[in-house]
């Protein structure tokens, strides 16, 4: 019985493992899209005169440090 129950228990610790890296993965896929959005909504402001290059900048180089820590996935979806 303490066998079976080793293992239940090893079986619940890698489900538990596996769900909280697919949270995180949702999280910074959307959190990578947002990114995209605010380099996209940057972008249209410049073009239309109410924006600047550097907010555009600024947009890109935090979409690029996400791709860097988290990878170029979301950009696929």
């Amino acid at each position: 019985m303490a066998g079976f129950l080793d293992r239940a228990k090893e079986q619940a610790q890698s489900a538990l493992t596996q769900g909280k890296e697919k949270v995180g993965e949702v999280q910074a896929e959307r959190a990578g899209k947002d990114l995209l959005r605010k380099l996209g909504a940057a972008y249209y402001a410049e073009q239309r005169g109410s924006g600047s290059p550097q907010e555009v900048q600024r947009a890109l180089s935090e979409l690029e440090s996400h791709i860097a820590q988290h990878g170029d996935g979301f950009l696929r979806n």
